[in-house]
């Protein structure tokens, strides 16, 4: 399991939780965006943590400053990791949220250390770095402080704006070493992140916020992440998201589709349940009982965001408004009127079926 190394050993008597007895702080707070949430602030012991070498993630080192996420997305990954601390995956993940009130210090400290070989740090990897909490804590200019003292390199993926409020420091950082930054938008569909995401700034914000990026010198990609099968996946969805992230002069687009993992699974197929019922079958259908789409969908998918890409020239500079160079419509004899180019390839010209 990826996020062993996360786990506390040892539950308490009567399921009390493991982290009260380490002397955490719990505190809430009676204001309107931080109502019905716990804080457990701790002293953690270290803050750069490699990854297990059986990842498959193209990085080593991660510093995750909180546990547990206000974002509150239905699918996130990282659900499972909040069982570890003897909370539940669903609503507990949501609402306790465990602060590492020492970060930016163990940051310092350990980028100094004598072992210490100056190699990229990823941030947000777990949960966001710039989730709601941050507002309060501000955990992170310390801690991008410390990197740019260092001359380290690094890099953030976030649904949060409050990045913005870091900028300064993320400029003069990227004077030092290679900084890099990617926002997560999977759709644009603002009903659909109202019930999937209701924690997050809207998808139009984050677009935002990567033009804002870039315009300071400050590289930030898009990742569509997730892809969700049935609700975010049509030609046109995909093609709405991959326009607006060139208008925000994105660098590069890549898409991820859903992972239904162990917590993740559990919590999202609850939401399916009661919100969209049809889907449940063909969820059914398509996942089995693996946590990942089966290939020929992944690669559907991102072939055809690459495609996008490619056409709406992310990655060769600002192109902002430009509509793309489309190649013309080829049909194959006895094609039904509409099959254009890439019918039955990547996406195709319709959403995955249902049946």
């Amino acid at each position: 399991m990826r996020w062993d190394h996360l786990r506390l050993d040892g539950g308490a008597p009567g399921g009390a939780l493991p982290l009260i007895e380490r002397g955490a702080v719990e505190r809430t707070f009676d204001t309107p965006e931080f109502r019905g949430m716990t804080f457990y602030e701790v002293r953690a012991k270290s803050i750069i943590n490699k990854v297990p070498a059986a990842s498959h993630v193209p990085f080593t080192w991660t510093v995750n400053p909180y546990r547990g996420c206000t974002h509150a997305c239905l699918y996130c990954f990282a659900r499972k990791t909040h069982e570890y601390l003897e909370m539940d995956s669903g609503a507990d993940f949501d609402s306790r949220i465990v602060v590492k009130v020492n970060a930016g210090e163990l940051v310092r400290r350990e980028l100094a250390a004598p072992r210490w070989r100056g190699e990229p740090v990823a941030m947000g990897t777990n949960v966001d770095c710039y989730q709601r909490a941050e507002g309060r804590y501000r955990l992170m200019p310390e801690i991008l402080g410390a990197l740019r003292d260092a001359s380290n390199p690094f890099s953030i993926l976030t649904k949060g704006s409050l990045i913005l409020r870091d900028l300064p420091l993320l400029m003069d950082a990227a004077e030092r070493a290679d900084v890099s930054t990617a926002v997560s938008v999977g759709s644009t569909d603002p009903d659909l992140w109202r019930l999937v995401e209701p924690g997050t700034p809207a998808p139009r914000k984050r677009l935002e916020v990567c033009a804002r990026l870039n315009e300071a010198g400050v590289r930030c990609s898009v990742l569509m992440g997730p892809v969700l099968p049935y609700l975010t996946d049509s030609p046109r969805q995909l093609e709405e998201v991959v326009r607006q992230a060139a208008q925000a002069g994105a660098t590069s687009i890549g898409a991820i589709p859903l992972h239904l993992r162990p917590g993740a699974r559990e919590w999202f197929l609850a939401w399916l349940r009661e919100h969209r019922p049809e889907l449940v079958e063909p969820y059914a259908r398509l996942y089995g009982g693996r946590a990942y789409a089966p290939k020929w969908y992944q690669e559907r998918i991102t072939g055809r965001v690459r495609e996008l890409a490619a056409e709406y020239g992310i990655g060769r500079g600002p192109r902002r408004g430009i509509e793309p160079r489309r190649p013309p419509a080829r049909t194959s004899p006895g094609a039904s009127p509409g099959a254009g180019a890439g019918a039955g390839v990547g996406v195709g010209a319709e959403q995955l079926t249902l049946l």
